[in-house]
């Protein structure tokens, strides 16, 4: 029955009178004793003697919303609307305007929305492989190597779409406003630092705008911006903030302290809380623990989805990547790809850490387990590091196998030089 209905709204998008017919069903619900109705209302209503009304009903619905009145919620939704309206009537014709995001995931939205100035998606995916502060042009070659080799990629397409998202940022004068889109996570945010520090060094006459986000109404796991409707996109459109000498200079900053071979300064910048960004310095701490566990020598995402598969047992690798973005990861920012990729070195070796059925041409169908290396290192018998059958890179970091390299630990914020 819909009285038993409490998903959260994963696109943002809110339509009152529904929400209304889901207030009179629960209330239905309530009267006929239902015990889902009645759990409903205990979690959010301090039990009372007398009957329960429309208005403890709306209560209800409105805090699996997330919002914490009935009130709030209609507010929200009507100004939803009200930005929508405007926006679909304004347009961003004002201005001949560039939109800047780290994927093509909202450009259908955009234009939906009203929103009809160029789009350039951006996305080359700095929360993987090498990073150096180098001039643009050899960054971008080095960087088309390595998605080359990592997604099996043709070397020529790999460059040729490098090429275009750089390219872009040289031709910036030809626009009176830029607005940048990133959300939360450490994807979005290192190449936020990125653009930042470009434009700090290109100083194009536009207006530069920022949209941030890291949470919305009606959304109780948000990821990301590409899974909000497009009236949401409208209502997020009003809020964008003029980008600021000091947030430019951080993003100048931040990329620096990426792109060293040291971690310390970006433990250091990562310890100010970036008040010009707060986001940026939660999604650089992610980054940063993606060196070597100090009592596991793994990654992050490489120890939490061995915990899954402890947890679990054997699982399909498309369920552990679900597992891992929908409860595990406390800021989700892989892509699948990105995921498979990351398993490639603790299922090879001599001492694999993963066993994977091989039966199945799709990855993700294909049933992947602990071996008993892995079963050792997560229950803390085992170092995982020297397990991996190739090294990898954090950023400017190089992590290397049997050599001395770098570790954290997160508990106390610390880094340590390891032996190897």
């Amino acid at each position: 029955m819909s009285s038993t209905s409490t998903r959260p709204i994963s696109n943002g998008r809110l339509n009152l009178e529904q929400q209304r017919k889901r207030a009179k069903e629960l209330l239905k619900g309530i009267n006929a004793g239902e015990h889902s109705a009645l759990a409903r209302v205990t979690q959010w209503i301090t039990p009372r003697s007398g009957a329960l009304k429309l208005a403890d009903a709306q209560l209800v619905i409105a805090r699996e919303c997330g919002f914490a009145s009935w009130p709030r919620l209609k507010q929200h939704i009507d100004s939803i609307n009200l930005a929508n309206q405007r926006l679909l009537s304004e347009g961003d014709q004002d201005l001949k305007t560039l939109h800047i995001r780290c994927g093509s995931d909202i450009q259908h939205s955009l234009r939906t929305a009203g929103l009809t100035g160029d789009f350039l998606e951006f996305s080359d995916p700095y929360c993987i492989g090498p990073l150096s502060d180098s001039a643009p042009e050899t960054l971008l070659r080095e960087r088309a190597t390595f998605l080359a080799e990592a997604f099996d990629l043709a070397p020529a397409d790999a460059l040729g779409r490098q090429q275009q998202g750089y390219g872009t940022l040289l031709k910036l004068d030809q626009y009176q406003r830029i607005v940048l889109w990133f959300e939360h996570d450490s994807y979005d945010q290192l190449i936020l630092a990125y653009l930042l520090h470009r434009l700090r060094e290109l100083q194009p006459s536009a207006e530069l705008q920022l949209i941030a986000v890291d949470q919305v109404p009606g959304v109780k796991r948000f990821i990301g911006i590409g899974q909000l409707a497009p009236e949401v996109l409208s209502w997020l459109w009003p809020q964008r903030k003029q980008v600021t000498p000091e947030q430019l200079r951080l993003g100048s900053d931040a990329w620096q302290a990426l792109t060293a071979d040291d971690p310390a300064a970006l433990l250091a910048l990562i310890k100010t809380g970036t008040p010009a960004l707060p986001m940026l310095g939660t999604a650089l701490h992610r980054h940063l623990q993606q060196l070597p566990d100090l009592d596991c020598g793994l990654g992050l995402t490489e120890r939490l989805s061995l915990q899954i598969l402890e947890r679990e047992g054997p699982l399909p690798t498309g369920k552990v990547f679900a597992a891992l973005m929908r409860h595990d990861e406390p800021l989700p920012y892989l892509g699948d790809l990105m995921f498979w990729w990351l398993l490639q070195p603790l299922l090879a070796g001599p001492t694999p850490l993963l066993h994977i059925d091989s039966s199945e041409a799709d990855w993700p169908r294909r049933v992947i387990q602990l071996s008993p290396q892995g079963q050792a290192v997560v229950q803390g018998k085992a170092d995982g590091f020297n397990c991996r059958a190739t090294g990898y890179w954090v950023g400017g970091v190089a992590l290397q196998p049997g050599q001395p390299h770098w570790r954290y630990d997160p508990a106390q914020q610390r880094l340590h030089r390891h032996s190897g």
